[in-house]
């Protein structure tokens, strides 16, 4: 099974495999996790505008009995899915979700639960409005939102919490989620930013590292940049040695430098350093935390930018694995990078500590709630963008579309540009304070009076 990026993420994506579910249901990929196929719950892809074929009209169905009829928001959720796995992702959401509720008190959530999202969803749609939801989120599956998505009764504000290939005709259907593919196309716009044209792209072969791969291949030379080669990393450490890179233009190759001593004798480099790589070359690492972890060491030029997606972030539990990413710049979300953002602070996390992929699908759980209650109240022009806890959030036609944070390995850790700066800072005041404290210690006693 691999982990769920989402990706976020992941994802990530939502980041879930195909193989983590045992039925025909697709768990949506989280982050943060992993860019699965079925990478649901991962980002937020509305479906595609091609026009589709002419229906043929479906029979009436009967109308639903109401069940204690009263206006709520409801959660469509696979908790009782035959998949664990997928059962267990449903229920993270799910806190996260009535965490978010807690906080902003607005109508109350009612939750339908089903085991086969596929062929419950329309049912429990149908229900859900027949009970008085004011405004539907779910399903969480790719199936089911596929299903949802060809349903020609979308009546209320509907938020789908995975992508689907089937085109939407629905003007109240939304799409939000965490796909890695998005993580991809978007670390592609930061390095294009910074005035990096050529990439090497490093990935394992995996369906997941595959589809990384493709979407920041794609945006990549949509934004002008070249391919210089894309290298497969199947354990075999050969591959990562003299890696392709774009050359120097002609006539510009910096010359090797002398290393001398103080006094200007020459020394010898039992280790030199490799010659600096041309301006303008980066490297892609489409792989998650442990592969990277074993590509890293040998990408050993200082002068190559690395980027990847959070796949590669596993939170700051465990620095020594964070060491081996040394400077590589990666997306995440303010619920892993910032926890002391004052949109993140004012959510409560679980009473026992989740896995990162975890945390991110608990996250998207928050922001389905917020992004919920501004359909439901109908801001969503006043609103957005939002400042959420998976990343700014913005409204593309009826895709919400997720930006994450920068960020780059370094002490151990995962750190933002803002986060780096803080911690320097307060390291300085305690070296000051601690200077002071010493100082005033072998001062002089004062003479008596």
């Amino acid at each position: 099974m691999q982990r769920f990026s989402f990706g976020f993420l992941f994802l990530a994506a939502l980041y879930v495999s195909a193989e983590a579910n045992a039925t025909s249901e697709q768990p949506l990929p989280a982050s943060l996790l992993a860019a699965s196929p079925v990478q649901a719950a991962s980002s937020v892809h509305a479906a595609s505008a091609v026009p589709a074929a002419t229906p043929v009209p479906a029979p009436a169905l009967p109308p639903l009995v109401a069940d204690n009829p009263a206006p709520h928001i409801a959660l469509l959720l696979p908790l009782k899915s035959k998949s664990t796995v997928l059962a267990r992702y449903a229920e993270v959401v799910q806190q996260g979700f009535t965490a978010a509720a807690g906080v902003q008190q607005g109508l109350p959530v009612r939750v339908y639960a089903s085991s086969d999202e596929a062929k419950d969803v329309i049912t429990q749609y149908r229900q859900a409005i027949a009970n008085g939801a004011m405004v539907i989120v779910g399903p969480l599956t790719r199936d089911g939102v596929a299903t949802l998505t060809s349903f020609p009764g979308i009546t209320i504000p509907t938020l789908a919490l995975n992508i689907s290939e089937t085109p939407n005709n629905a003007q109240k259907l939304y799409f939000f989620g965490l796909p890695a593919e998005n993580e991809a196309r978007q670390v592609a716009q930061i390095a294009a930013a910074a005035k990096l044209r050529n990439a090497t792209i490093i990935s394992t072969g995996t369906t997941s590292s595959k589809r990384l791969a493709m979407a920041f291949a794609d945006e990549w030379k949509k934004l002008g940049g070249s391919i210089t080669a894309e290298v497969v990393f199947k354990d075999d450490f050969e591959v990562l040695k003299n890696l392709p890179v774009a050359p120097w233009p002609e006539g510009t190759e910096p010359q090797p430098a002398s290393a001398v001593s103080a006094t200007g004798e020459p020394m010898v480099n039992d280790r030199p350093l490799p010659p600096p790589i041309a301006p303008g070359n980066m490297a892609f690492l489409a792989a998650d935390h442990e592969r990277a972890r074993l590509i890293r060491p040998y990408l050993s030029n200082p002068t190559l930018p690395i980027y990847a997606t959070s796949q590669l972030f596993q939170g700051n539990a465990n620095k020594l694995a964070n060491f081996d990413l040394y400077e590589v710049r990666f997306v995440d979300m303010p619920w892993l990078l910032q926890p002391d953002h004052p949109a993140v602070m004012i959510y409560p996390h679980t009473a026992t500590p989740l896995e990162p992929d975890m945390e991110r699908l608990y996250a998207l759980g928050i922001d389905a709630y917020r992004l919920a209650h501004i359909l439901l109240t109908n801001r969503v022009d006043s609103s957005l963008p939002l400042d959420g806890v998976t990343g700014r959030i913005s409204l593309d036609h009826q895709q919400f579309l997720r930006e994450p944070v920068p960020a780059f390995f370094r002490q151990g850790m995962g750190l933002t540009a803002e986060t780096l700066a803080a911690l320097n800072a307060a390291k300085a005041a305690a070296k000051e304070a601690a200077k002071q404290a010493a100082e005033a210690g072998s001062s002089p006693p004062s003479p008596a009076k």
